[in-house]
């Protein structure tokens, strides 16, 4: 992708307001998140060394929809397949490899675009699938003829609507504007608002024993992370000993209980009692329980904010703009989390518009994807400025073994 790139050694990320800083100064950690067509970059928190203030300014995507003209020269999808270091358990899911499909748009003036196509186990479609619909849009778009910006995304949008086939819409977009974002020669940031170019991290602890949790505690101690998410399982005890053990090798973290759907209304509200007693109590407990149990959302999140002062965050249960509807007129959560796979950008731009008044915050996740989306999406967090809790992804647990060969700048 030419305007991003993604590193980062952990499993997590948390999205907060940081320092700017020039991509000569001296950086202690690897980069997450770059820009290669400007001096400004995206670092994480602990990787920031003598930086230094500079305006913020944005250049407005929605301005930039309705002037810039799109001419697509080619466009593909290509198989992305990455392997994970290790299984990841999303939900009733297991994931043990991931096979998406990353989009590439070359305009007309040779400037690229990268987007990603994220095929996880609940869609209903697998790669071949996703290929073959990204084969057909990108037929589309090479034959088209120039029209605005504004125009081929709406065009992407009335191919695939709705949920279904909402990744690859998202990938698609990613793209697009990717390589128009490279023809004006800004970051994405900037474009996406220009709030701030800079992200801290945190950590994410899967579903393990106390032992192995207790060193990636540790681990992530010493690499400066402040602020760690917890994998629930099916054994509250076993959960609590993983907890104690994080808590004992990082005793300042903060953390951010994610429970994927696994219990129910009673057993979360068990879970809390728990943890208060034991004095590990989370920031945020997430997604609690089934994603359609919307009462024992409710009762949860009235028991968390109420008697132990925790957020509760719905994730499984924001599938589409009705429940986030749903969720903020029925005041169901403190937080909703949202991914790019399942609104794509445009959509998100749309939920941050619908939220801005509501006093929710907001969260942007990604779920087995590469740094090709989740690049996407911190320069989005970033460049909007409101995602003020965190921002937690998944993919960098990918070894990203297999990149096939993702190119730099133009062409």
């Amino acid at each position: 992708m030419a305007s991003l790139g993604f590193f980062c050694p952990t499993n997590s990320l948390l999205f907060s307001r940081s320092s700017v800083v020039n991509h000569r100064r001296d950086l202690q950690t690897r980069f997450i998140v770059s820009s290669s067509t400007s001096s400004s970059e995206l670092v994480t928190q602990s990787a920031v060394s003598g930086s230094t203030e500079r305006p913020r300014t944005s250049l407005g995507l929605k301005n930039l929809t309705e002037i810039f003209w799109v001419d697509v020269h080619c466009a593909e999808g290509r198989p992305l397949n990455v392997g994970l270091q290790e299984p990841v358990t999303v939900g009733c899911s297991r994931l043990e490899k991931v096979e998406n499909v990353a989009v590439r748009v070359e305009l007309s003036n040779g400037c690229v675009g990268w987007g990603e196509v994220s095929v996880v186990p609940w869609v209903n479609w697998n790669q071949a699938t996703a290929l073959e619909e990204v084969r057909k849009a990108c037929e589309f778009l090479s034959q088209g003829p120039p029209v605005t910006l504004n125009l081929v995304l709406h065009q992407i949008s009335e191919m695939f609507p709705g949920s279904e086939f909402a990744s690859v819409r998202a990938g698609l977009e990613m793209a697009l504007v990717d390589a128009v974002a490279n023809s004006i020669d800004v970051p994405l940031w900037r474009l996406f608002g220009g709030v701030s170019d800079s992200l801290s991290t945190a950590a994410t602890i899967p579903t393990t024993s106390s032992a192995k949790a207790f060193d990636l505690a540790a681990k992530y101690c010493k690499l400066g992370f402040k602020t760690l998410e917890i994998k629930l399982g099916r054994n509250v005890n076993a959960d609590i000993e993983v907890l104690q053990a994080v808590r004992a090798a990082h005793p300042h973290c903060l953390f951010i209980l994610d429970a994927n759907e696994g219990c129910t209304s009673k057993e979360a509200i068990e879970v809390l009692h728990k943890l208060n007693e034991k004095g590990v109590i989370p920031t945020v407990f997430e997604q609690p329980v089934h994603r359609d149990d919307w009462r024992g959302l409710c009762d949860v999140s009235n028991v968390a904010r109420h008697k132990y002062g925790v957020s509760v965050a719905a994730d499984e249960s924001c599938r589409d703009l009705m429940d986030i509807q749903k969720l903020m007129e029925e005041n169901l959560v403190d937080v909703i989390n949202i991914k790019l796979s399942k609104f794509g950008v445009l959509g998100i731009l749309e939920i941050v518009e619908m939220v801005k008044k509501s006093g929710l915050e907001l969260m942007i996740d990604s779920v087995a994807q590469t740094r090709l989306a989740t690049g996407v999406a911190g320069h989005l967090a970033a460049g909007l400025g409101c995602f003020s809790l965190n921002l937690s992804t998944l993919s960098a647990v990918l070894g990203l073994k297999k990149l096939m060969g993702v190119e730099r700048g133009r062409g």
